[in-house]
């Protein structure tokens, strides 16, 4: 039965990409971008304005020492190279519905045009192994040369992954590694934030906004997903370790984005004396805002991680959410392309690559979305600063 479900996705995938053609509309998760920009010449680096000096603070899904994506490049001539060899790319997500995802498919679709690589495909597993299986079953139809992906399970997805690489497809990764696949083996290198040290800054800023004392309580992801682990572990390790007046008092689990609000909720009810809170991530802080405004805790302090337009919103009007530690996931595709490149060079790939954490307050909210999408802030950001 699950295999004919599996096939059932599969042949619906391939419809809809096959009435997507390939055009550059990804706004269903499905679809792809034309053949790449080859009159693009120059070299090819992630955005100049983040520093070189960042220290990255986590480790890779081995205990990998981090290489800082600010040290990658192709240089004109790599890229032009590149540019000769009439690749194509495809995109599995494991979650296509929120500004982290978009803005990283954004990154990885710009910098493939720039190599003259044609993306035939982006598809979103909304969080589903049996989609996502699905989904890369019908992308290796269409044989690319490279697949650029973040596993749903590290356990479960690592079959559709294995016929990947057995195909002799170059393989990039998002965050998280499939269970028994070894760097420069079976993929070419892994990259995501700095989400170790996303966790430090979130715990800083909500420890500053309490004037170091207080309860707070927690919300993670119950859930067998590397990067998520390490925000919450270092968050906690921070509290604990430098701020001897806050306690943590209560701890509650989420399996998937949309539980935020019903689990914030619940942790309300027991612990109405919560000073302030953490969550894993945006989306399900969505939620906890939600949670927090029907218990009339209007001076709670939330941290979190990622910079969605709707947290922006929150921080612009200084309701609940005070800051928080965002990736840069626009650089973060930059940096995946780059590495996909050097797989086709046959150029030495460092296993790991991280992106630099950063720091969002009111303070400096509108240049940081910059950083973070390469875009200005929207409107309704900007209008709740004036």
């Amino acid at each position: 039965m699950k295999r004919l479900l599996i096939m059932l996705l599969a042949l619906t995938s391939i419809l809809v990409l096959a009435a997507c053609g390939s055009g550059n509309d990804s706004t269903n998760g499905e679809g792809g971008s034309e053949s790449g920009d080859t009159n693009f010449t120059g070299s090819i680096k992630i955005n100049e304005n983040i520093s070189e000096e960042v220290e990255i603070k986590s480790e890779g899904p081995k205990g990998e020492v981090a290489t800082s994506a600010t040290s990658l490049e192709l240089t004109e001539e790599e890229v032009k190279e590149i540019q000769e060899g009439d690749y194509t790319a495809a995109i599995a997500m494991h979650y296509a519905g929120n500004d982290w995802a978009r803005a990283q498919i954004e990154g990885l679709e710009a910098t493939f045009e720039k190599m003259g690589i044609e993306v035939l495909a982006v598809t979103d597993g909304q969080f589903s192994v049996e989609k996502q299986m699905a989904d890369i079953e019908t992308i290796l139809a269409r044989q690319p040369d490279i697949l650029v992906s973040i596993p749903v399970d590290p356990v479960s997805s690592a079959g559709a992954y294995r016929q990947a690489v057995q195909e002799g497809v170059h393989v990039v990764f998002m965050d998280n590694v499939p269970e028994g696949f070894e760097p420069g083996d079976d993929y070419v290198s892994v990259v995501s934030a700095d989400n170790y040290g996303n966790g430090v800054l979130a715990a800083e800023i909500l420890a500053e906004e309490l004037g170091e004392e207080g309860d707070i309580g927690v919300i993670y992801h119950d859930a067998d997903f590397f990067v998520t682990g390490q925000r919450v572990e270092a968050f906690e390790k921070t509290i604990e370790e430098n701020y001897p007046n806050i306690n943590i008092q209560a701890r509650n689990g989420i399996a998937n984005p949309e539980d935020g609000e019903s689990v914030a909720s619940a942790m309300l009810t027991k612990d109405s004396d919560l000073d302030g809170m953490f969550v894993v991530w945006d989306v399900p802080a969505e939620g906890a805002l939600a949670a927090i405004r029907s218990a009339g805790q209007d001076d709670m302090k939330v941290t979190t991680i990622d910079l969605g337009t709707n947290v922006a919103i929150d921080i612009a009007g200084e309701g609940n959410i005070v800051g928080l530690g965002a990736q840069l996931p626009y650089e973060q595709g930059v940096a995946e392309a780059i590495l996909a490149g050097y797989s086709l060079l046959g150029k030495e790939a460092p296993s790991y690559v991280a992106v630099p954490a950063t720091r969002v307050t009111r303070d400096n909210l509108l240049e940081t979305w910059e950083l973070v999408y390469n875009q200005e802030a929207p409107s309704e950001v900007k209008s709740k600063m004036e």
